[in-house]
């Protein structure tokens, strides 16, 4: 497990946090956060990758390819995302209307082309896991935008997780070999919480960022009084995709917590 540390706000403009291709701890992705002031414009393209924008917060106008739409999120702890996919050699132009806004851009290597598409709230896949079993210990929201029964022509698996005060979240614990980054924000924003990687544990605050590779099992807690979000953003790995059934691989000896008639005490 790499943790990354932001402990000020990201500056305006575009903030790599991880590069594909780097000689340790690769993830096979770009992942960063573009930070937006009113009237301020980014334009991004590449010959060889396929992007993910991944609105946060704020409002922006977005044109791609003939298309141009204004999107806005106030929250993203209450509201489902905003999310441009587009494949390689595409021009996407951001411009700030909010006086603040943030966007996740994702990348990575794809050579197959495919539609640009725009994700809304309403298309986002919404579920609340965990519900009902040991007095709502694990209970959390997780959304996918979109994954390899949607959008098998991605390399990318993309995603959020709301996680509830004081409870758990990617439980029971599981693994699978492609890898994975998450990004943090909380609320309130001096929340904390704990991200396990096998036996190792690390503190994540707002604005972290953890790797996960090696294949090893990544449950998450959150601190009771702050609500923790995280995008979730995995990468194919070639002739071997993220989807299910085949994954994600649960740890066998903690599946009967999601039994509805599982009980902690023994019944007198």
């Amino acid at each position: 497990m790499i943790k990354i540390c932001q402990d000020k706000p990201f500056e305006y403009g575009y903030n790599a946090i991880t590069v594909m291709g780097e000689k340790e701890h690769d993830t096979m992705m770009d992942f960063g956060i573009l930070r937006l002031k009113k009237d301020q414009k980014e334009v991004f393209f590449s010959e060889n990758k396929e992007r993910a924008f991944l609105m946060i917060k704020g409002e922006v106008a977005l044109e791609w390819n003939g298309c141009k739409r204004i999107i806005k999120r106030e929250s993203c702890f209450d509201y489902n995302p905003w999310v441009l996919h587009v494949p390689k050699c595409t021009e996407v132009k951001i411009t700030g209307i909010s006086d603040d806004s943030e966007i996740n851009i994702t990348s990575t290597t794809n050579d197959r082309n495919f539609n640009a598409r725009l994700y809304s709230p309403d298309e986002c896949a919404s579920e609340e896991r965990g519900k009902g079993t040991l007095n709502e210990c694990s209970t959390r929201i997780v959304r996918t935008v979109f994954d390899y029964s949607n959008a098998d022509y991605s390399n990318l698996v993309l995603g959020e997780v709301i996680d509830f005060p004081g409870k758990w979240s990617s439980y029971p614990p599981h693994h699978h070999p492609q890898p994975e980054i998450y990004f943090y924000k909380f609320y309130p924003e001096n929340g904390y919480g704990f991200s396990q990687l096998g036996d190792r544990v690390e503190q994540v605050k707002n604005n972290y960022t953890i790797k996960i590779l090696d294949d090893v099992s990544h449950p998450q807690v959150t601190a009771p009084g702050y609500a923790m979000y995280y995008i979730w953003v995995i990468r194919h790995i070639d002739k071997n995709p993220y989807k299910s059934p085949q994954y994600p691989i649960f740890e066998s000896e903690h599946l009967w917590v999601n039994d509805k008639n599982a009980k902690i005490w023994p019944e007198k």
